[in-house]
């Protein structure tokens, strides 16, 4: 692709944003914006507020662009997770200029696209800010201190601060010159810890939801089922599967932490950690989804949620065996 005949841009977001997909293409803003070009990142749905320690997410918007030359798809190549993006009007449009992804999952792509470009580095990245790195050196592109902090706070997120098990020297030496060019990890974490606290109504809600926390396959796996109800109340404030998961996390005994989330429309999410063995992604693909060994989740309308709930129980114990 000839990048410099490139003047306005789309990015889209995921449907399910997480500190990746927001901070890998608020990079890209920053180095295409260095460049001249207009940049708008689109996301169907309402930006977490937890991830709005990253700096920028304001200028993420849910009003489409009426043109633009190019559209670049940050953090999935999983049609499930662009399902109302990439419908009607939208789709048109995005379907009449060249499409471009990037992404660092080991996901088949299945896109409504004809042969879209892709770039996925050299398949050590650890996030999609990290491939946004390599393509800017790749390309000559300049990185400046915000777009080198999008990169960091990318990694930081996708590897739980750089203590994954995927994590290799080249991946820290990315950090390590992203700090060179501005970014500073002290500062990202002031953010993320002001913005990660909870309201005393959180908190609360908090317990309740620990209490209800199912122990499944000998114990091995922690299960929890989060309804409409409470999705439509706490979400604005906070990721209700995150409040269960990161305590599961730490459970003892845990492989696989489990958060489901039933929707009115018949659609299941499902987000997945694994602790010890490199379990979440075979589980999440079993459903339709991908990610990564240790995070990962999946969207589906082909399961009730008994039937899912049983066949998640099955898929588990297969893979712990």
């Amino acid at each position: 692709m000839n990048w410099e005949e490139i003047k306005t841009v789309l990015i889209l977001q995921p449907e399910n944003p997480d500190g990746d997909s927001v901070a890998s293409a608020l990079a890209l803003e920053e180095i295409f914006g260095d460049q001249g070009k207009l940049v708008t990142i689109y996301a169907y749905i309402h930006i977490p507020d937890y991830l709005r320690y990253i700096e920028g997410v304001d200028r993420i918007t849910d009003e489409f662009p009426s043109t633009f030359d190019v559209t670049i798809i940050v953090d999935t190549v999983t049609t499930s997770l662009l399902e109302n993006t990439l419908t009607g009007s939208r789709l048109k449009a995005i379907g009449k200029n060249p499409v471009f992804i990037l992404d660092h999952h080991a996901t088949e792509n299945d896109l409504p696209f004809n042969d879209p470009g892709f770039y996925g580095g050299d398949n050590n990245a650890v996030s999609t800010g990290e491939i946004v790195y390599d393509l800017a050196r790749k390309e000559g592109w300049s990185i400046n201190a915000s777009a080198a902090t999008h990169i960091v706070e990318s990694m930081l997120a996708d590897t739980l601060g750089l203590t994954t098990e995927a994590v290799t020297g080249e991946n820290v030496q990315t950090v390590a010159e992203c700090l060179k060019l501005g970014a500073s990890m002290s500062d990202i974490d002031t953010r993320r810890r002001q913005f990660m606290k909870k309201s005393q109504k959180i908190v609360t809600y908090k317990g309740a939801l620990l209490q209800r926390i199912e122990y499944l396959c000998q114990k091995q796996l922690g299960f929890i089922h989060i309804p409409w109800q409470e999705i439509k109340e706490y979400s604005p404030s906070y990721n209700p599967a995150m409040l269960a998961i990161e305590e599961l996390r730490n459970t003892e005994n845990i492989e696989l932490a489990v958060a489901i989330k039933t929707y009115p429309d018949g659609k299941i999410t499902g987000k997945i950690r694994a602790n010890n063995k490199p379990l979440a992604s075979k589980l999440s693909a079993h459903f339709g989804g991908g990610g990564h060994d240790y995070a990962a989740g999946f969207k589906t309308t082909n399961w009730s949620y008994e039937d899912l709930k049983k066949e998640l129980i099955k898929a588990t114990q297969e893979l712990l065996n």
